[in-house]
Formats: structure tokens, sequence, C-alpha cells
């Protein structure tokens, strides 16, 4: 699975999605909007 991942981001596509996310994560609206998201998903977990 992280073999797959890893070859994601080392292709064109991934270097776009990642470049997209360092940008939404340097605004700080989206930052507690991805904050607010993970804590609902951990919340499901259990």
């Amino acid at each position: 699975m992280l073999d797959r991942i890893r070859q994601f981001t080392r292709s064109p596509q991934g270097r776009r999605a990642v470049e997209q996310l360092r940008r939404a994560s340097a605004d700080p609206r989206r930052r507690a909007q991805a904050q607010r998201l993970l804590g609902r998903l951990r919340g499901r977990r259990r």
C-alpha cells in the first residue's frame, strides 16, 4: 500500500495534488476545515 502511495506522489498528478495540499494547508481557514473533517473521521472509528 505504501509503495502505491509513493509511486503516486512521484507522478505528475501526485505532485500537483501535493502542491494543492500545501497551498490549502497554508490557509488558516482551510486548515481549520481539515482539522474538523479529520476529527469527524476519527470519531467514526470508535
